[in-house]
């Protein structure tokens, strides 16, 4: 693997530009969510790219109000580690940022898996 070398302003604008590739439509329609960049995941999972935590919106019923936001993470480390250059860097934070925004619509890993998303 590569190793891109890339600022945090500069990750965070990839990520950004990524989040700006979501479909109007779809980006309205994204409700209670924030997308935060992080320099390294959690140990046991130090290949991790992104990850989406909270209540996906298929899941949400009459109860959901009042609740913190879901938390989309992009994490910078493991990401600039896989990618060998700075296209292969877009890229993938591209389909890092779908694939975790895909979850908080309700899909899951298999579904993702099989829409080419995994």
């Amino acid at each position: 693997m590569g190793r891109v070398e890339m600022t945090r302003d500069e990750f965070e604008a990839l990520v950004s530009d990524a989040l700006d590739q979501i479909p109007p439509r779809l980006a309205a329609m994204m409700d209670n969510v924030a997308v935060f960049v992080e320099d390294e995941p959690d140990p046991a999972t130090p290949d991790l790219l992104g990850l989406y935590e909270g209540i996906p919106l298929t899941e949400r019923g009459e109860w959901y109000a009042g609740v913190l936001p879901d938390r989309i993470m992009v994490y910078m480390g493991p990401t600039l580690r896989h990618c060998a250059t700075r296209a292969e860097a877009v890229d993938e934070v591209r389909t890092t940022v779908i694939h975790e925004v895909a979850h908080h619509f309700g899909f899951d890993d298999d579904e993702l898996h099989e829409l080419g998303w995994s």
